[in-house]
């Protein structure tokens, strides 16, 4: 039986996105997404890649490898009342799930043994 490995990608700053998604990517390529639980969490102004739709749709092709890609709460509210894209959590993607606060969401993955990686 093949290890199975955990990883949480944290990201709050939105001009690391394409390094992020490319991290994913190459994760996946190397390990293959069978033996590996992915996960990414947006908090911060890097919830606002959320809707920005070129990013959406590679988002979307690796939540269809079975990447889950979460948003902070407070900090999907805080973008909107920051003067900046306002997003709805209606709004999302299927694919995105939000989460009450990004940093407890960190928390709670690595107590149950996720590897953390900021790009």
């Amino acid at each position: 039986m093949s290890e199975t490995f955990k990883v949480i990608f944290h990201i709050n700053e939105t001009e690391k996105w394409d390094v992020l998604l490319g991290n994913v990517t190459n994760l996946l390529k190397d390990m293959g997404s069978d033996n590996i639980e992915v996960r990414v969490l947006a908090n911060g102004p890097s919830v606002g890649a959320y809707a920005d739709d070129a990013k959406l749709q590679k988002m979307k092709e690796l939540a269809e490898k079975g990447v889950k890609f979460l948003a902070c709460r407070n900090s999907v509210k805080n973008l909107c009342s920051g003067g900046q894209i306002c997003i709805s959590e209606d709004s999302l993607p299927e694919f995105i799930t939000i989460v009450p606060a990004g940093v407890s969401e960190l928390v709670r993955r690595q107590a149950e043994g996720f590897a953390y990686i900021k790009p």
